[in-house]
C-alpha cells in the first residue's frame, strides 16, 4: 500500500487548522487520512480533568484508551516522524500541520501577510485576497495556492506529496 504526505505551516492564526479540516473533509470521503498537529506551546487539552482519561495520561505512561466509536493514544514523549506513521498503520495521505523540519513537500499559509521566514521550507504558499501577491519576492519554485479553493489545493497534494 502506497502511502502520502504533505506538510502545512504558517504563523499562528493563518488558518493552518482550517484548511487541514477542509482538505480532509473532501479527501476522506475516498482515501483514509491521518492527521498529525504539532503543538509547541502544549496548549492541547486531553480530556476533562478528574476523568479516568485524563488520570491516566497525567501518569506519564503511554496510555491507549478505547471505546466502540474511537481509541484514542496519549503519549507524554515526543516521538518521531516514522514513530508516529506506525501508530497511524493504515492510511492513504497524512496531513502534517506544523513541525517544520520535516522533510515533507510544504505548504506554508498566510493571511494579510507573508511571513518569508517560511519560504525557505514551503514548496506552495496558500493565500487570500487579503495579500497582495505583488508586494512580495516570492522565489519562482514555490507554486501559489487560493487557500479558499480547496480543490486546487488537493490537486497541489495529489501531484507533490512525498510516499512515506
Amino acid at each position: 500500500m502506497k502511502r502520502f504526505a504533505v506538510a502545512f505551516t504558517g504563523p499562528s492564526g493563518s488558518g493552518k487548522t482550517t484548511l487541514v479540516e477542509k482538505i480532509s473533509n473532501v479527501l476522506i470521503q475516498q482515501k483514509e487520512v491521518a492527521i498529525i498537529k504539532h503543538d509547541p506551546k502544549d496548549k492541547a487539552i486531553f480530556d476533562t480533568e478528574g476523568k479516568d482519561s485524563h488520570t491516566l495520561s497525567q501518569t506519564g505512561a503511554e496510555v491507549v484508551i478505547t471505546s466502540p466509536t474511537r481509541t484514542t493514544y496519549f503519549s507524554q514523549r515526543n516521538k518521531e516522524l516514522e514513530e508516529i506513521i506506525r501508530l497511524f498503520n493504515h492510511f492513504d495521505i497524512l496531513l502534517v500541520e506544523g513541525l517544520k523540519t520535516l522533510p515533507l513537500p510544504r505548504i506554508a499559509i498566510f493571511r494579510n501577510s507573508i511571513e518569508e521566514s517560511y519560504l525557505s521550507c514551503s514548496e506552495a504558499i496558500a493565500i487570500d485576497q487579503t495579500i497582495n501577491i505583488s508586494e512580495y519576492n516570492i522565489p519562482e519554485n514555490i507554486d501559489i495556492l487560493d487557500l479558499n479553493n480547496t480543490t486546487q489545493v488537493i490537486e497541489w497534494i495529489n501531484k507533490h506529496a512525498k510516499e512515506v
